[in-house]
């Protein structure tokens, strides 16, 4: 009941991390990389001399010092594997990309081979970022439609629609607050919008949406105990009750997706780490809102609905 009664403050807490998210996109800006505002990416790698010595790959530190005398405006390095550079940078022609890869071979001084270069042009990029906005918007209405049918049969005291109801303003929160991390996070260290975050974002409403309907189909069963036992339990004391018993649930689930997220962050590379990093910060927020935001704002909704 904690929780339930202090609902209130929670629901401050969300709107400072939401408010929060709005203002850091405001100032920083989304950073989309070139899979939305087109660009082109090339992959070089530095071969081993032999099969016995190990690929030399000289330090991002030098490599950019040569990339800055291109004016190649904004760009994002990234090492990959062992011995590979990714860079992702404007639409370049075939005479800048030859002094690119110069630079990559310190001026022929090394030994380094082309992987892939390919370029995405802005109409392709605009295209790309539209179908994101739509498929995470398809998710939330999905979800909702599913949550609403799903529990069709629970109308006292809250009708079903507003299980939806409080579910994708639960989901919301948890699309926002991850955003705004995540764009502070690569105003500080680097990074990019790209199709991983945007993969990241829909894992994240997977995994949240599945938490937060274990707890109302706890509430859905203690409803129907309380129905024929002919308890007088009110209905915060019902969420309150279904909280405490998934509580453990939640949590321990949550802590062993944090963990392998954290295994990911540090071992998985430069590739993946900002992918990690977002779902990191999707797992803890999708759990609080799965305990703090959801269910509460079905007590919240109840109370409302006896005043009208």
């Amino acid at each position: 009941m904690f929780i339930v009664n202090n609902r209130k403050f929670f629901f401050g807490l969300s709107l400072l991390l939401v408010i929060g998210s709005f203002v850091a996109v405001y100032i920083y800006g989304l950073n989309f990389g070139i899979d939305f505002k087109g660009g082109s990416i090339l992959e070089v790698s530095y071969p081993a001399l032999s099969t016995e010595t190990v690929a030399v790959r000289p330090d991002a530190e030098s490599v950019k010092a040569g990339l800055n005398g291109l004016n190649l405006g904004t760009y994002v390095l990234t090492p990959s594997g062992d011995s590979n550079y990714i860079l992702k940078t404007r639409e370049i022609a075939p005479a800048e990309k030859t002094q690119i890869v110069s630079v990559f071979s310190n001026n022929s001084s090394i030994e380094v081979k082309e992987e892939r270069f390919n370029s995405v042009g802005p109409t392709v990029g605009d295209e790309l970022k539209n179908k994101a906005y739509l498929a995470i918007i398809v998710v939330l209405i999905c979800i909702v439609l599913f949550i609403t049918f799903a529990f069709r049969k629970v109308s006292f005291p809250v009708p079903s629609w507003k299980y939806g109801l409080a579910t994708i303003i639960a989901l919301a929160h948890d699309v926002i607050v991850p955003t705004g991390v995540y764009v502070v996070w690569t105003h500080f260290n680097g990074g990019e919008i790209d199709l991983l975050f945007v993969t990241a974002l829909l894992a994240i409403l997977g995994y949240s949406v599945h938490d937060t309907i274990v707890v109302f189909d706890r509430v859905r069963e203690n409803l129907r105990v309380n129905h024929d036992t002919k308890s007088r339990d009110s209905f915060s004391e019902t969420v309150g009750h279904s909280l405490t018993q998934t509580m453990g649930r939640s949590i321990n689930t949550s802590l062993t997706i944090f963990l392998a997220l954290v295994a990911l962050y540090f071992m998985g590379g430069e590739a993946t780490r900002n992918f990690s990093f977002v779902l990191l910060v999707g797992v803890i927020a999708g759990t609080y809102s799965s305990i703090f935001l959801a269910s509460t704002l079905l007590v919240t909704l109840e109370k409302a609905q006896k005043k009208s």
